[in-house]
């Protein structure tokens, strides 16, 4: 007798991966606060107790799926080795930089929730191990590569904190608000007047965010390169 009804009719199992898989897939959709234990059990077709069976707490959720998209990170990578000797660090760790930041865009929720996080999990701490082992073998000393990673800052994990997030035009670029700002701010009213443009999905409303993360991060880059050669 046949099976194949009874077994393509099955609930999955639950586990730890799909809690957290479902975790991600809320957090997408709604944001972080649409991420509730209530919400996930909906979600999973269970009871919400059920879930504590997977993960012991809210907070143990959120360890999981910030090391869970570090392993999209590690996917998209195809790895995280890195070589001994490289000539070409400084391209090499631009592109797993942005690889790591075409990743981020998808769960744009994840920067908040990694800075509410007190350590690092295992995927995502060998992701900066490989940023590490990027520098270095560029010959870069351990001391250097140190303030290298201060340098860098968020911008290692694909995301740079802006100077604020308005999520859309907030009247800066208007010539009556110029002209009012110019009184008090005449250096910044000039800037902006001369840059402006609309990008509405960008963080601030006004700026193209991955020229500008490009942008920092090749500064960023060409001068850990240039104190590389000085050492």
């Amino acid at each position: 007798m046949s099976t194949t009804g009874q077994v393509t009719g099955r609930r999955a199992p639950l586990t730890r991966d799909r809690v957290l898989r479902t975790a991600v897939d809320l957090a997408d959709s709604g944001g972080i606060d649409a991420l509730t234990i209530r919400r996930l059990g909906e979600q999973l077709g269970v009871e919400a107790m059920s879930v504590y069976h997977h993960v012991a707490n809210k907070e143990a959720i959120l360890d999981g799926v910030v090391d869970l998209v570090f392993g999209e990170v590690e996917a998209a990578l195809g790895g995280f080795a890195v070589p001994g000797r490289d000539a070409e660090w400084k391209a090499a760790l631009r592109a797993r930089i942005l690889a790591a930041r075409q990743v981020m865009v998808r769960h744009p929720w994840l920067p908040g929730v990694m800075d509410s996080r007190h350590g690092l999990g295992l995927t995502t701490a060998r992701y900066v191990d490989s940023v590490v082992g990027t520098l270095r073998s560029g010959g870069l000393s351990y001391d250097l590569i140190h303030h290298a990673m201060h340098a860098l800052g968020s911008r290692m994990f694909g995301f740079s904190q802006e100077l604020g997030e308005t999520g859309g035009d907030d009247g800066q670029g208007d010539p009556a608000e110029l002209a009012q700002m110019a009184a008090q701010v005449p250096h910044l009213a000039e800037m902006l007047s001369v840059v402006r443009h609309d990008d509405p999905e960008s963080t601030l409303g006004w700026c193209d965010d991955q020229f500008e993360f490009e942008f920092g991060l090749d500064l960023i880059l060409d001068g850990i390169e240039r104190a590389g050669h000085r050492g």
